[in-house]
């Protein structure tokens, strides 16, 4: 019997992308296998956090529930008192750019959902060189994406450690429904006035491209006079101050609205009744909304770089992030061309297709009996 531990810290209790992608992947995760046995350990906040689709047992750590000393009992010897004492034949380690143990590392897996150089940013010189050093001694790194791969061995990480497994997405939450015509989408606790353009992502910093999207849609409004409005729905973060003031001040902040937090099951009735998602974030790893929003069966508009043109395939309409102008004639395009708008809906539900958590889940699995042996 392998035992495998599953850390939870550095997810942000779920409200995050690595939390929901943690979420998703536990809840597939066999409840019965003669050949692992899983546990999750983290925050006592947790504890129901990510068990509650599974019921796998849940070790609660006795720490402050702040990143600061997340990271120290990574940097210390906690983790290391810790997995010995539960006597852990791997550890996954989940949320690797936020807690990620540099010196003790006991068979472990990392899984990398983000691109660690945009990352490395806002490390410093030290951080940066541990957090390498910790990569290297892992079993097995698992890259969400091939870029995210090419993102790695770019740093420096051995090719041959590295393994991609791509994220799944949830078809029995995100699937096209009838859309009623009403006005307003009823998400509680919003009523959301339609039609309008959707954008999920946290207010964290430029690579989201808010303020470029924002200029964008005032082109959009200028041009067209069309009722349409802009939502923006994602969890506060460090730009959330400037991208607050950026939307007051606009001629057209009536027209768009910022919901903060936004339950992730409550996305796909938001994409339901949206003209379509629009993503100018750059530098993405997995761009799981980007497929979400396929699979609900409206159309996607998003950036060229990062990853999306790898999971988005032919379906999206690509754009330029930094070229309001570009943004805003896709817009404009997908609203005016219904033959467009229906073949690319169909190329999405096509693509969104090849992406479930099952066959995700199996691919771990099958890696984890080879390396725990």
């Amino acid at each position: 019997m392998i035992k495998v531990g599953i850390d939870t810290f550095g997810c942000e209790h779920g409200r995050s992308g690595l939390g929901s992608c943690l979420f998703y992947l536990t809840s597939n995760l066999p409840q019965q296998d003669e050949d692992i046995q899983f546990e999750l350990f983290g925050s006592e906040q947790d504890r129901f956090t990510f068990t509650s689709n599974n019921g796998f047992p849940y070790q609660s750590v006795q720490i402050a529930d702040n990143e600061k000393a997340e990271k120290s009992w990574h940097h210390g010897t906690g983790i290391k008192v810790f997995v010995l004492k539960n006597n852990y034949d791997l550890v996954i380690y989940p949320a690797v750019s936020k807690v990620f143990p540099f010196t003790f590392i006991k068979n472990g897996i990392a899984i990398v959902n983000t691109v660690l150089s945009s990352s490395a940013e806002k490390m410093n010189f030290l951080h940066r060189k541990f957090l390498k050093r910790g990569l290297s001694k892992v079993k097995v790194i698992i890259a969400g994406s091939d870029f995210i791969k090419n993102d790695l061995i770019e740093l420096g990480l051995p090719k041959e450690k590295i393994q991609v497994i791509h994220n799944g997405i949830d078809h029995k939450l995100f699937f096209p429904k009838p859309v009623a015509d009403d006005e307003a989408v009823e998400v509680s606790p919003f009523s959301i006035k339609r039609p309008y353009f959707i954008y999920g992502s946290k207010l964290s910093d430029k690579n989201k491209k808010h303020h470029e999207l924002i200029k964008a849609f005032e082109i959009f409004k200028k041009k067209t006079g069309l009722p349409h409005r802009l939502v923006l729905a994602g969890e506060e973060g460090e730009a959330t101050k400037e991208i607050h003031d950026y939307v007051f001040k606009s001629e057209y902040a009536t027209d768009i609205f910022l919901t903060g937090f936004f339950p992730h099951e409550s996305f796909a009735t938001l994409y339901t009744g949206a003209e379509a998602l629009l993503f100018p974030a750059v530098n993405e790893g997995i761009g799981l909304p980007v497929l979400e929003a396929m699979a609900c069966g409206i159309p996607v508009l998003c950036s060229k770089s990062g990853v999306l043109k790898e999971i988005g395939g032919n379906a999206p309409l690509y754009f330029n992030p930094d070229k309001p102008e570009e943004i805003a004639d896709a817009m404009e395009r997908i609203i005016n061309d219904s033959e467009l708008k229906v073949k690319m809906i169909d190329l999405g539900l096509i693509q969104a297709g090849k992406f479930n958590w099952e066959e995700s889940v199996k691919q771990l699995i099958a890696l984890i009996k080879k390396i725990g042996k």
